[in-house]
């Protein structure tokens, strides 16, 4: 876009974007001056649901948004007929293994109850965690559409108990491990410093369920698009994240 390069140089670009308001708005506000100091005025726009914010940058009313990952948006382009994309991803909310009743991971009671999240997602996420530290062992390939059904190796004898994600925390009083969102261990006043152990930046789930910013397609490339994603992936902003969510939040690599 030829006439954007020669505009003069103190004029501002205006940049909207949807979000969710925690944390996604909140990260995008900490943003805006960071973007002022680039020529970008950013306006952000607060959604509380899935669907409107996809439709509002698929019809060209707004820029960009910031809520979802890209399973999520894959599956809505296809049952929607939207052709949105990611320009990049921001930050993941890790899961972590909280203590209930048992605080070691090294020292698991025979027998030990872990009670973990039993949508898809999550509850093959939260087996891949206990995979990672050594508790069970997941058929070859099972990856992130794993269920119970695909323990192989169970050496403990662990029961997994799968509960409806928003009910895990609170089970911990009365079983041995709980594996539980970042986003409802916040809500359940854990500080993730107890979490036992939490997904790393590298790892498959941390990759895939990353929250990105998404735009129409070709959009991706715009040199406003860029600026802003170069700032989300800004030290300042990755420090910010760090800081205010206490570990429930974090930048991907």
């Amino acid at each position: 876009n030829s006439n954007a390069e020669t505009k003069a140089a103190d004029e501002t670009v205006k940049l909207t974007v949807a979000a969710s308001p925690t944390p996604h708005a909140e990260i995008l506000n900490e943003a805006k001056a960071l973007l002022a100091d680039k020529g970008i005025e950013l306006e952000v726009i607060e959604f509380t649901d899935y669907v409107q914010p996809n439709l509002v940058v698929d019809e060209g009313d707004i820029d960009a948004n910031y809520f979802q990952h890209t399973p999520y948006l894959d599956s809505f382009n296809e049952e929607q007929g939207t052709a949105l994309v990611s320009a990049g991803s921001i930050h993941y909310e890790p899961l972590g293994i909280y203590p209930g009743k048992s605080n070691d991971l090294a020292n698991i009671p025979e027998g030990a109850t872990i009670v973990v999240p039993n949508d898809t997602t999550n509850e093959a996420r939260a087996l891949m965690l206990l995979e990672v530290n050594g508790i069970i062992t997941l058929k070859e390939g099972a990856g992130l559409k794993a269920t119970k059904m695909d323990i192989v190796e169970n050496p403990y004898n662990v029961e997994i108990v799968e509960m409806e994600a928003a009910q895990v925390a609170k089970q911990a009083p009365d079983v041995d491990f709980v594996v539980v969102n970042g986003n409802y261990a916040l809500l359940a006043e854990f500080s993730i410093e107890d979490a036992l152990a939490i997904e790393e930046a590298d790892s498959e789930a941390a990759k895939t369920y990353a929250n990105i910013i998404a735009v129409r397609e070709g959009d991706e490339t715009r040199a406003d698009i860029q600026t802003l994603i170069e700032v989300l992936k800004s030290d300042e902003i990755k420090s910010y994240i760090e800081a205010t969510y206490a570990g429930a939040v974090l930048p991907t690599e």
